[in-house]
């Protein structure tokens, strides 16, 4: 009879262990980037890829859960497997494709710099030539920088885009250089509207900016690939997706360019 206490604790260890399998982390930039993630006055997640990766989630009849790491270290938190998807307004590029795999697209915006308003506008090398751009770290934008302006201007590299747009605002550096959405964003608050506006979109280029945002899995995840490319895809078909995308903007974020 003492063996039944023993087998009981047993199977409860074993179904927690299935159980804690069965739950897919998500792994979140720790820092705001409205209106895509931010915590609200509760400390809760939200924003429109929380609520994306909800319905995937439901999609998927899986249990889900966020892990906060830092933008730098959301790719080498990603292969140390301290989640199991980056779900961060990731772009899947060429270079981050050599690392990690990558979901089908879930949605792309441009990029774009933005600038004092007395400042002429323009987004070429030209344009941009003997100023300095904001940037924020292990970015595509700072990939083109490389590529495109490092010859005509400088650039200061922050952890942050609230850093980059609080010195942009104080007049220490020139530009910021992002997506066009969260400097959209910086535009459209108390901060922003004032003192700054869009100077242009860049000039594309896939190799650099990518295919459009994604999930980011560590390659030899192809089961989990295949069940959140299968979920986001059923998203999109039921409609949920377009009800999503309304309560946010007022045109389609998944074909944005």
């Amino acid at each position: 009879m003492k063996l039944l206490p023993t087998l009981f604790a047993g199977a409860a260890l074993v179904l927690s262990a299935v159980t804690a399998q069965a739950e897919v982390r998500f792994g979140v930039m720790n820092e705001s980037y409205p209106p895509f993630f931010a915590k609200d006055a509760s400390g809760q997640w939200q924003g429109w890829e929380i609520d994306l990766m909800n319905a995937v989630c439901e999609e998927m009849k899986e249990k889900c859960s966020i892990v906060e790491i830092s933008w730098d270290g959301l790719i080498p938190a990603l292969q140390s497997k301290k989640f199991d998807v980056i779900w961060s307004s990731m772009s899947n590029t060429a270079e981050r494709s050599k690392v990690i795999d990558f979901t089908d697209k879930y949605y792309n915006t441009p990029s774009t710099l933005i600038g004092p308003k007395d400042q002429k506008p323009g987004s070429t090398a030209e344009d941009v030539k003997g100023k300095t751009i904001g940037i924020q770290v292990s970015t595509i934008q700072s990939e083109y920088y490389k590529k495109y302006f490092v010859e005509a201007a400088e650039e200061k590299t922050y952890q942050t885009l609230d850093e980059a747009f609080q010195d942009l605002a104080s007049g220490r550096i020139d530009y910021v250089f992002g997506d066009s959405l969260a400097l959209d964003a910086f535009l459209k608050s108390d901060g922003g509207k004032d003192c700054c506006a869009k100077m242009g979109y860049v000039a594309d280029d896939k190799e650099i900016l990518g295919a459009g945002v994604s999930g980011g899995l560590r390659k030899d995840d192809t089961e989990l690939k295949a069940k959140l490319n299968t979920a986001i895809a059923a998203v999109r078909a039921s409609g949920q997706y377009d009800a999503i995308n309304k309560k946010y903007f007022d045109f389609d974020i998944y074909g944005a360019k």
